[in-house]
Formats: structure tokens, sequence, C-alpha cells
């Protein structure tokens, strides 16, 4: 906390949240982190009657606990009121921690939300900013990402029954961290942010220094073409809408061979994320070909997609777990 020696803080010590005005509460995603911290002092300065907050232990790490502590501190020092909800984050064979930890946080949310205050809250606000989108452009960038992949994160996402908003997507994470720096606030260092086995990680700590210095603008404009890219993926996706009401669904594969490659591919894709299924660029291209060549009543479809499969079933597709 701050010192006695330290000005208070007002909202002027951190950058505008008008993306949060107009929502009725929101639950700040508090790690104790700086990010998070600093979008809670923000938060709870302009908006004391609106601001909650959930943080979500992992059970991860020994500083666990640690991090919960700073929390409940820091929410008692603003007077909000704070959930603590324990996951177990624990990846399976096979998969991401980063991506384990990050399913688990989005289900405590919506549990959280569910079982506090009333249901009155609705919505999550993420501290994420700047860096946090470069960083995951970069990431998609280096996967080979179609579009959905290079559009980022979205300043709003509805998952779950839970509404997420990150209003500070523009802001540099500096900006943040000076904000603190300036009112004597304290905040936690997740230890595991240091660990360059983690790309993330190694992208913040080699490859954004670089960045900043040979394109110094390179937040803003990462953030432009994130968002020429998110425009592209509505268009593409208003035009899987269509075909699908065209072709039908389950999709006739009569119908969608008349499609032209790219647009099967894309009605494809939006059709098993319907079904909850993803195809690896591998498993579409194959499963492309199949569908050219299905120009008998004999020809078979199978093809393995995600954790199930795609099946031809008379004139139709249709997915099989």
């Amino acid at each position: 906390m701050a010192d006695s020696a330290t000005p208070k803080p007002t909202p002027a010590n951190f950058p505008p949240l008008d993306a949060l005005a107009h929502l009725p509460a929101w639950a700040v995603a508090l790690s104790g982190g700086a990010d998070s911290t600093a979008l809670l002092i923000a938060s709870a300065l302009r908006w004391p009657d609106k601001t909650h907050a959930i943080h979500v232990h992992h059970g991860l790490q020994a500083a666990a606990d640690g991090f919960a502590t700073q929390c409940e501190t820091l929410c008692q020092h603003f007077h909000v009121p704070l959930v603590v909800v324990r996951v177990q984050a624990a990846h399976a064979s096979g998969e991401s921690p980063e991506d384990a930890a990050r399913q688990a946080r989005y289900l405590a949310f919506a549990e959280a939300l569910q079982t506090n205050w009333g249901g009155a809250v609705q919505h999550i606000a993420l501290g994420q900013h700047a860096d946090d989108q470069v960083e995951t452009l970069l990431l998609a960038l280096s996967r080979g990402a179609g579009l959905p992949g290079l559009a980022s994160m979205p300043s709003i996402l509805t998952r779950q029954g839970v509404t997420y908003h990150r209003p500070w997507l523009d802001i540099a994470g500096v900006t943040l961290r000076q904000a603190l720096i300036d009112i004597g606030q304290m905040w936690v260092e997740d230890p595991s942010n240091q660990d360059t086995r983690y790309t993330r990680n190694k992208i913040r700590a080699d490859i954004l220094p670089a960045l900043e210095k040979a394109f110094p603008a390179f937040r803003q404009t990462f953030a432009r073409s994130a968002a020429h890219a998110a425009q592209a993926q509505s268009l593409l996706q208003e035009l899987a809408e269509q075909d699908l009401l065209q072709v039908g669904n389950p999709p006739n594969i009569s119908a969608l061979q008349l499609l032209s490659v790219a647009r099967q591919t894309n009605l494809l894709r939006h059709w098993l994320v319907l079904e909850q299924m993803q195809a690896s660029a591998a498993q579409m291209e194959a499963l492309l070909v199949q569908v050219k060549s299905c120009t008998t009543r004999g020809h078979d479809i199978h093809i393995k997609v995600g954790r199930g499969f795609v099946r031809r079933d008379a004139a139709v597709l249709r997915c099989y777990n």
C-alpha cells in the first residue's frame, strides 16, 4: 500500500475507463499483478459501487497463497467485494499449461458470477493491455494462424454467458506500472512470467524490446492490423452463415461442391465450430480433397477432425465423437 508521504490516488492517475461506464456492475479479474491491480484501483476510484473482484487461486505454485493474500489486502483497502475461487488447473498430457489455466479461469469466473452478488454482476473486466495484444498477435503469426488468430483479443467477448471487457488494449503496460509506482502501490510478480520456456514470456523478454527500438509505434500499428483482421473475419463469418443456409446443416455434399475451395473451407470451419470441433490445416485439406472426390454413391468420407470425425452420411456430412 502507499505510505503517508505518497499522494492519495485519484482517477487521474490512471488511463480512462470509459468503456465500462455504461455497465451496471462488473468484477475485475484480479491476479494481484500490476495490470489487474491498476484496473482494480482505477475502477474502484471511479465507480466504487459498481466494482467487484474475483481472484482465481490456481494452486500451481508455492506463491499462490501470497497472491490471494495480496488481493484480499488490496480489496479491503479500496472497499471492493472480493471472491477467491480455488481451481485445479493442472494440464493433461499433451495440453498446454497456459491453455489449461486459461480454461480453468473462464470456468471459475462463470461459476463465481452465478453464485455471488445475487446475479447482479454479469461482466468481467480484464487488465490486458497493448503489449498483451502484440504478444497474442505474434503468437498467432508464429503458429501460422488464420484471421481469427490474427484478430487477436477482442475488446468485448461473451463466453459461457459472461461478457468480458478489455478496456485498456490501447494502453502500454509500462503506463500501468508507472501509475502504480506514482501512488506507491505494490503488486505481485508471478515467477512463471520470467520462465522463457513459455513462448509468450520469450516474446515479452526478447522481441518486444527489439520492436520498441526498431518500430516505436509498433503497439498502435500492430493493433491496427489486428483490427483489420477482425473486420475481415467478421465478413467471412457473415459469408459462412449465408453459405450454410444455402448448403444446409448438415452440409449437403453436392451443394458444397458448387462453391469455390475458399468458400468451402470457410463454410466447413464455421460448421465445425458449431459442432464444437476444430480442424487443423492438414485435416481441413484432407477433408476438402475427399469432398472434391465424392462423386459416386459408394465414395466414403471418414476424416479425423480434432477429437472426433467427419463422415459421409448419404448425401450430407456429419460429425461424430
